[in-house]
């Protein structure tokens, strides 16, 4: 292995939903960000069938790691080490990656650094300038998490402040969207619909927004459950009377509310402690209105706002060949080889 004063050319593993990705970093630098989605293969169902991404991952893994080599320019045997996401996610897609990840470690002879997926969205600034600024809060939206961190140091000090209580909000975004006719995935499909809408039209509750929710510990909390309901009662009654349904229209309220509650949440993490960065990741980061609306609020409450390019925002293998090279950086020694798949770790673990 390299000389830990130097950048270490890290490769890393992510297969913790529908999209296998690899990525190859030396220090902080991005050589390769590859991915193979498999997101086509899940459209007839309507969402992501776990057996069937983990198949995906099984055909992709070695294709899209050679792919990434032939980008980045270098060989296998130049890795200094590999990264994998070992948490949270499906846990048979995690596995594949987990076991193709200690496969490829130790045909190599190189050390395995296990991470934590939700850490990496945040880690993955340090590859797009070069440096993460913290402490900063980070919003992770996507179709299986929503969560706000307090991040005072990437490696040693992450804390979860708000998380969904049911639903991710990506997730919402695909139930209704298949409530409106619309294919799957939701989240383009809502965003393009919603932009021919009127935002004012209907109006849609904001789940966990009272001060009651507020004394109840939910400060910084999610839940989209009942405005997924509201939905469907809304479009049920609509059709009930007979009337036109406006999807346009509709889809723009849910949008609205989403993203309302998102955002004034994640300002209201800022200010309360007092850490004036904000860094919003994870695939709905892709939502025009969500991106507008933060920046609006960010400006206006003076906090910095980071948002990294869209393809360092969804799932990907440089976020965790970014945070396994911090982790080297820093000295830490690698994973022990008897580490498995954890569908549920936490955020506070942001290396194994």
């Amino acid at each position: 292995m390299a000389d830990r004063t130097t950048e270490p050319l890290v490769l890393g593993i992510e297969t913790s939903c529908d999209e296998t990705g690899i990525g190859i970093v030396r220090g902080t630098r991005l050589l390769t960000n590859t991915v193979s989605s498999s997101m086509d293969a899940h459209v007839r169902f309507g969402g992501v069938v776990p057996e069937v991404a983990s198949r995906a991952h099984l055909e992709a893994f070695v294709p899209a790691i050679r792919q990434a080599c032939r980008t980045a320019g270098v060989t296998l045997a130049e890795l200094d080490a590999v990264a994998v996401t070992s948490g949270p996610g499906l846990a048979g897609a995690l596995m594949v990656g987990v076991a193709g990840a200690k496969g490829l470690a130790a045909a190599l002879g190189k050390p395995l650094y296990a991470v934590n997926h939700l850490a990496a969205h945040v880690a993955v600034d340090i590859v797009d300038r070069g440096r993460l600024e913290t402490p900063t809060i980070a919003l992770l939206v996507s179709g299986g998490h929503t969560e706000i961190l307090r991040v005072g140091d990437i490696v040693d000090d992450v804390e979860l402040l708000g998380r969904t209580i049911d639903d991710a909000a990506g997730e919402a975004f695909d139930k209704v969207a298949r409530l409106l006719g619309l294919p799957y995935p939701g989240g383009p499909q809502i965003s393009a619909a919603a932009r021919n809408g009127d935002r004012a039209a209907v109006r849609f509750p904001r789940g966990l927004s009272s001060k009651k929710d507020d004394a109840r510990g939910h400060r910084y909390d999610f839940s989209f459950s009942g405005l997924k309901t509201a939905v469907a009662r809304w479009v049920e009654s609509a059709g009930a009377r007979g009337d036109a349904i406006d999807a346009a229209d509709v889809a723009a309220g849910f949008e609205e509310a989403v993203v309302d509650v998102l955002t004034a949440k994640a300002v209201r993490a800022a200010t309360d402690t007092g850490i004036m960065r904000l860094l919003l990741g994870g695939g709905v980061a892709a939502n025009v209105r969500l991106r507008e609306l933060l920046a609006e609020r960010c400006d206006a409450a003076g906090i910095d706002l980071r948002i990294p390019p869209i393809p360092l925002c969804t799932d990907n293998g440089a976020m965790v060949a970014a945070l396994g090279a911090e982790v080297i950086r820093r000295g830490h020694p690698p994973t022990a080889s008897d580490f498995g798949a954890d569908s549920s770790l936490g955020v506070e673990t942001v290396f194994v």
